[in-house]
């Protein structure tokens, strides 16, 4: 009977000290139940390792490119092709997001074709890219800065058009410029949506990279993991996987953090 009452005091406690992780807890609770869960499945051997490899033959394989320098190289070229990607994409979306959200010439004249472009993947774009650039880092450029292009481009003119008229009319009745009234109060009402617009694509970025790189690529993760893929290297591929994963959910992070300091007054 004491037995049976101890059991019923630890379960809540229990529940509540999981429902209570924050920060780091709950992600290293995750990781570690996944990580355990993959040592259980490789170790019992379910799946061949040659299909399936183990965390530490991934590991190994991840120590075996960093010594031999080929997981330094890639990771700086495939950082390079997307902050520049990036860069470029994220650039022309706000400009031409805040265009098409305010001016109606060129929201009638430019929405209708963008938003055709919209449902066609980043990869359906690698023949054409390399046909018009050539397979060096233009083509590279172009399918990453094509596809945070469209995304940001789409959250940015969402957030200009549907800014509360209430907020322009108080501008306008406090007799606030055109100039300062875009300044003012249109930019800072859509930030949220082009914070959230950049924040997606810095996620897309990495998977149109990945496409991008698969095609007509001597370095960089993706064309790494074709190489991978040809010698069946398993845990080579799943090493770069789970390298490509770290790094678009630590720049994601980043984003994120930066946003909620430059939008502060939507925090709550």
């Amino acid at each position: 009977m004491d037995d049976a009452r101890q059991v019923r005091r630890t379960r809540p406690l229990l529940a509540m000290g999981l429902a209570g992780a924050t920060g780091l807890g709950r992600p290293l609770l995750s990781f570690g139940f996944i990580l355990t869960l993959w040592v259980a499945v490789t170790a019992a051997g379910l799946v061949p390792q040659q299909i399936f490899p183990s965390p530490l033959s991934v590991w190994q394989a991840t120590v075996e490119m960093a010594a031999n320098g080929t997981l330094a190289t890639d990771l700086a070229v495939s950082m390079r092709r997307a902050a520049i990607g990036f860069g470029i994409g994220s650039v022309l979306g706000v400009t031409l997001g805040l265009l098409t959200g305010r001016v109606a010439l060129i929201r009638a004249l430019l929405n209708p074709f963008l938003t055709l472009l919209r449902p066609i993947p980043a990869i359906a774009l690698v023949p054409v890219a390399i046909v018009w650039f050539g397979i060096g880092e233009g083509s590279k450029y172009f399918v990453v800065s094509y596809t945070v292009f469209l995304t940001v481009w789409f959250n940015t003119h969402h957030g200009m058009e549907y800014i509360p008229d209430i907020y322009l009319r108080a501008s306008r009745s406090l007799g606030a410029s055109r100039l300062r009234e875009f300044l003012q109060v249109v930019i800072p009402a859509a930030a949220p949506h082009i914070v959230a617009g950049l924040r997606l694509g810095v996620a897309l970025a990495f998977l149109s990279l990945v496409a991008a790189e698969l095609s007509g690529a001597s370095s960089g993760l993706g064309y790494r993991l074709q190489e991978a893929r040809q010698y069946i290297r398993t845990d080579r591929m799943f090493s770069l996987l789970i390298i490509l994963g770290a790094l678009g959910a630590t720049v994601d992070l980043a984003v994120h953090w930066l946003g909620r300091r430059l939008v502060h007054w939507q925090q709550g």
